[in-house]
């Protein structure tokens, strides 16, 4: 594909305009080509970086020889479009696919990674393909299986919407099937087969009367929740159907094992048979961590937990303490009607350079 020159990104104009342009640039998931070409084109235009690409995912560092080294990333794709494209601006908001999560967040890295030529960390900032999607597209968990050095650095922050507020740890997602079977018989002699969809009630109930957990760490509260997100069965409109399966997310909390949760689930529906169709844990908030601890002193607030699986998870499994801090309210991802404050764009903006700079 030839670089289309109407998606020039300028990385010193305002953030409004930076995320508009970002918006703009078709990027769903597995279609993140166009707006890769127009990050990666940006930022080689930046003598001070360093720039690598691996697939539709952008890396750009300094390399100035400083003590500590930051990583700042944020992922370049966006769900499926739903009437919302292109931008809007109103009422002191940036409307349109993927304001929230997170075209505002990755618009913060690309200004500060033109406009920061010798912050007193060295940076890493990076954006990734695919987080949208399974796990096994992540742009994120590619690199770091091909280009583990790329990711290399003390302390990381994922521009993840947060309402411009640090949101620690994240939590773990496992996501099962559980499957009840019967016997077929044609529904005119219902009596003759045993109907699977109606056996899957008991599953339902026992998802009714679940009591989930709030799970205190350092301080932050972590609410668990169980349920059914899916159910399928039935083969004809004239068939006792023999199968039927319930899909159900445990959202967990970050100090629960995917091993722990795999034995919970599995107590909880005792009698069914419960497949494991993925599982991601989650990351505790490492709020101890002096460098957590310290950019947490600089904004002057108390912390919130994550609700919700980011890939802070995969920087601590990689020994990296990451927390989630980007403009944009999580609860509007996804949402027809998603915006992302154009103050906090700012906020989120004026603390960073302050941080990097050592202000």
């Amino acid at each position: 594909m030839e670089f289309n020159a109407a998606d020039d990104l300028d990385l010193s104009a305002d953030l409004v305009s930076l995320t508009a342009a970002l918006i703009d640039i078709p990027s769903e998931s597995f279609d993140e080509q166009r707006i890769a070409d127009a990050v990666e084109r940006a930022l080689s235009l930046q003598s001070h970086l360093g720039v690598t690409r691996v697939g539709n995912t952008i890396v750009a560092r300094t390399n100035l020889g400083r003590a500590e080294r930051i990583v700042i990333g944020g992922h370049l794709d966006t769900v499926p479009a739903n009437s919302n494209l292109p931008h809007t601006v109103r009422d002191e908001r940036l409307y349109g696919l993927g304001a929230c999560d997170m075209l505002g967040g990755v618009a913060v890295s690309l200004h500060l990674a033109a406009a920061l030529i010798e912050p007193v960390y060295d940076v890493t900032y990076l954006f990734y393909e695919c987080e949208e999607v399974a796990g096994e597209f992540n742009g994120l968990a590619k690199l770091a299986d091909s280009h583990p050095e790329l990711l290399e650095g003390d302390f990381a922050i994922l521009m993840e919407p947060s309402n411009a507020r640090v949101e620690a740890g994240c939590q773990g997602s496992l996501r099962i099937e559980v499957t009840t079977t019967g016997e077929r018989a044609h529904s005119a002699r219902s009596w003759m087969g045993i109907n699977a969809i109606h056996n899957s009630a008991e599953i339902l109930e026992r998802l009714a009367r679940y009591q989930a957990r709030e799970v205190e760490i350092d301080g932050l509260v972590y609410r668990e929740g169980l349920n059914a997100v899916g159910i399928r069965g039935g083969v004809a409109g004239n068939v006792i159907p023999d199968e039927c399966t319930v899909t159900i997310n445990y959202r967990y909390a970050p100090s629960r094992s995917a091993e722990e949760a795999i034995a919970h689930v599995t107590e909880v529906f005792a009698g069914f048979d419960v497949a494991v169709d993925d599982n991601a844990p989650g990351a505790l908030p490492g709020l101890s961590d002096p460098s957590v601890a310290r950019f947490i002193e600089i904004l002057g607030e108390a912390p919130h937990p994550k609700f919700g699986w980011t890939d802070v998870a995969r920087f601590s499994s990689l020994g990296i303490p990451a927390i989630n801090f980007g403009p944009g309210d999580p609860s509007l991802a996804h949402t027809k009607d998603e915006f992302v404050p154009i103050a906090e764009l700012h906020r989120c903006e004026a603390a960073l350079r302050s941080w990097l700079c050592g202000q």
